[in-house]
């Protein structure tokens, strides 16, 4: 279900750009355009959002106030004409935007609806039918436009100056000055406003804006960098390869952009419907009610009883409420339960997901380093091991040195910090500890400091396999001795305890494919896939290529969801049918790109969200079958002259009822 928007090709307008999210366009020049209908922006914006809120109100008060009898019938009756006109004018300009067309959609139906409750002295039916139509067209366009305010988020990220040697000096440029082969240089802690290549400096840089990678990855000359990642406690001189244009971010806003416009909104399919629907009905009452006076010597009065009978009967009120009421209950059933869904349509798809990709870090992983295992290569026993560690690395910012404290911190172990520390950047870091010199670092620095045995070799190659980063732990007692490894350290990101759990339960709801797509090396994501039972894994992606591999699931298997929570996974969310977000660890722009966002930041909730618009989808089929059908059966009893006007007031007003309390039966879903 999407907001109702009949712009022919020719006719695309401004407003539907900043307001209700429909995907047209304006004509050059044309920023005032009349008869769009679409929701108002800017300060009408508000007002209708005022207006609608006001018939609400005015219209539950009326209902309660006259249920409990505390309202004579004349005021109740003012309550809810106030309503009525309070949430009528925002719906009728792309009303009367479709009758003037002949195009008999929703926004007809309920214009019917509307007149049919009227005719017949039921001013709260008519109001509801308003206020209900009106909440669901605010949905769809809220959803709207916090799909766009992604690509400013995205925008966000990139510096606007770069520091560039020119004339043998550094001076600040705008980022769109520099071309391919400038030198710029990157302070520590700053983010690197162009791709391009490291001349000099080693440093760590944090890429999980590009690449998802849960961990800095250390940089060297001739390493590749990215605009919009973090430098961490280096210098650097990096060579532009590009221009601002054409960056890997500039790419990531571009892919986002172009899958926003693609996603063309869903047509409901009451609206579908209506095209016949709405056309026969009134061609079948002029039928009724001319054809037997006209050929068989009916009598017209009795006639064009029988008429205005069918045109009763056939208002379709319950149709146009029971989707809007369902789409709202079902909403709410899953915001209570932690699941924001951004409108109707994307509770559609949710319903139909057939196949899913998945991000690694931050999804199906807590997103953070931690000590997963201690080998000692000697006699050194696992605690001395983080214990030395811990004594150095106390003084270092970086995310793995911060992991090993954290570890030394949970194991109880007193704490103690290293005397004439040195970090040498890129490589590890030393110092006294205990009055003995230690080192602490990469297998590299370790190894270039003379300890490179046959037993340390073989556990690296073991524990690198399994995607883990490792850090040596060694001692050098002279400066010009070799240095003598003591023992390793595993660290690496921590799967989510119910992760295997929430994917079992997928499947369980019918979603037969299960993808990983990571930035993280083939290794790790081989290893994480097998942890959670995932039998098709692919490593090393950047954005694009995330996107890409979920144009082919939706070339293979039709709906297709992303959960992703970086913004490297924002092309491929805004690629899916379903961009779905983790609400706790998820960035900004992960979360505005996508169309489901699990707040309580729990995957298992996913499966919980796909049982219940399903629900919500067979409730809403129920709802259309049954008042059709109740329609087909009063219709019938007409044309045989056994309905009364009063007969099918009551099936009518029945019917609606019913169906509503039908919808409203997926608010019991209990909250958590």
């Amino acid at each position: 279900m999407t907001a109702d928007h009949d712009h022919p090709p020719e006719e695309k307008h401004s407003c539907c750009r900043s307001s209700c999210g429909c995907g047209h366009t304006p004509p050059d020049g044309d920023r005032e355009p009349s008869g769009c209908g679409c929701a108002p922006s800017g300060e009408s914006a508000h007002l209708a959002n005022l207006s609608l809120l006001l018939a609400a109100t005015l219209l539950v008060a009326g209902l309660v106030l006259g249920a409990l009898q505390l309202l004579p019938p004349p005021l109740e009756r003012g309550f809810h004409i106030a309503a009525l006109l309070l949430g009528g004018w925002i719906l009728l300009p792309n009303s009367w935007s479709a009758l003037r067309a002949f195009r008999p959609n929703i926004s007809a139906l309920m214009i019917l609806a509307v007149i049919g409750a009227c005719s017949i002295g039921d001013w709260a039916e008519a109001a509801t039918v308003v206020v209900l139509f009106g909440i669901a067209e605010w949905l769809e366009a809220w959803a709207g436009t916090r799909a766009h305010r992604a690509i400013e988020s995205l925008l966000d990220l990139a510096p606007k100056l770069a520091t560039v040697l020119r004339e043998e000096r550094f001076v600040e440029v705008p980022v769109e000055e520099v071309r391919p082969g400038e030198i710029i240089a990157v302070k520590s802690g700053s983010r690197i406003p162009l791709d391009g290549v490291v001349l000099s400096g080693e440093s760590s840089v944090n890429q999980a804006p590009i690449t998802g990678e849960a961990m800095p990855v250390g940089k060297h000359p001739g390493d590749e960098v990215f605009a919009g990642t973090i430098n961490g406690d280096g210098s650097l001189e990096v060579r532009a390869t590009r221009l601002a244009a054409d960056t890997t971010l500039a790419r990531i806003i571009h892919l986002v952009r172009e899958a926003q416009e693609q996603k063309a909104p869903t047509q409901r399919f009451i609206d579908r419907f209506a095209r016949s629907y709405t056309p026969a009905v009134t061609v079948l009452a002029f039928l009724v009610f001319l054809v037997p006076p006209l050929f068989l010597n009916g009598d017209w009065s009795a006639w064009l009883y029988k008429a205005c009978v069918l045109l009763i009967i056939s208002c379709p009120c319950a149709l146009v409420i029971s989707t809007p009421v369902s789409i709202v209950a079902g909403l709410t059933a899953l915001a209570r339960r932690g699941v924001l869904v951004k409108g109707g349509a994307h509770l559609e798809s949710l319903a139909q997901l057939k196949a899913l990709a998945i991000d690694k870090t931050g999804t199906l992983t807590v997103g953070r380093p931690a000590l997963q295992g201690i080998y000692p290569l000697g006699t050194t026993p696992e605690e001395e091991l983080l214990r030395i560690a811990a004594a150095i690395d106390i003084h270092s910012p970086h995310p793995l040195a911060k992991a090993l404290v954290e570890a030394r911190d949970r194991r109880g172990l007193a704490p103690e910090r290293s005397e004439n520390f040195r970090e040498l950047k890129g490589l590890g870091a030393e110092g006294l500890v205990s009055g003995i010199p230690c080192l602490v670092g990469s297998p590299r620095f370790i190894q270039s400091r003379g300890a490179n045995t046959p037993e340390l070799v073989t556990q690296l190659t073991t524990l690198e396999a399994q995607g883990l980063s490792v850090i040596v732990v060694g001692r050098q007692l002279q400066p010009q001795a070799p240095a003598e490894a003591l023992g390793i350290l595993a660290v690496g990101d921590t799967v989510r305890p119910q992760a295997a759990e929430a994917l079992n339960a997928l499947r369980a709801q019918g979603v037969s494919k299960i993808v990983i797509l990571s930035g993280d090396n083939p290794g790790t994501v081989s290893a994480l896939a097998s942890a959670v039972g995932v039998r098709e894994a692919q490593g090393d992606l950047l954005p694009q290529d995330k996107a890409s591999a979920v144009q082919k699931l939706r070339a293979s298997h039709g709906v297709v969801g992303m959960v992703g929570d970086g913004v490297n996974d924002a092309p491929a969310m805004a690629t899916a049918t379903l961009g779905i977000a983790m609400g706790g660890t998820g960035t900004d722009v992960a979360i505005e790109t996508a169309d489901v966002v699990l707040m309580s930041d729990e995957l298992g909730k996913l499966a919980e969200a796909v049982a219940l618009a399903r629900r919500t989808l067979a409730i809403i089929r129920f709802n259309i079958a049954f008042a059709l059908s109740l329609k087909a059966v009063f219709l019938a009893l007409t044309l045989c002259g056994y309905a009364s006007l009063w007969l099918a007031i009551l099936a009518d007003t029945g019917t609606t009822l019913l169906v509503v309390a039908n919808s409203l039966r997926l608010l019991r879903v209990p909250r958590e």
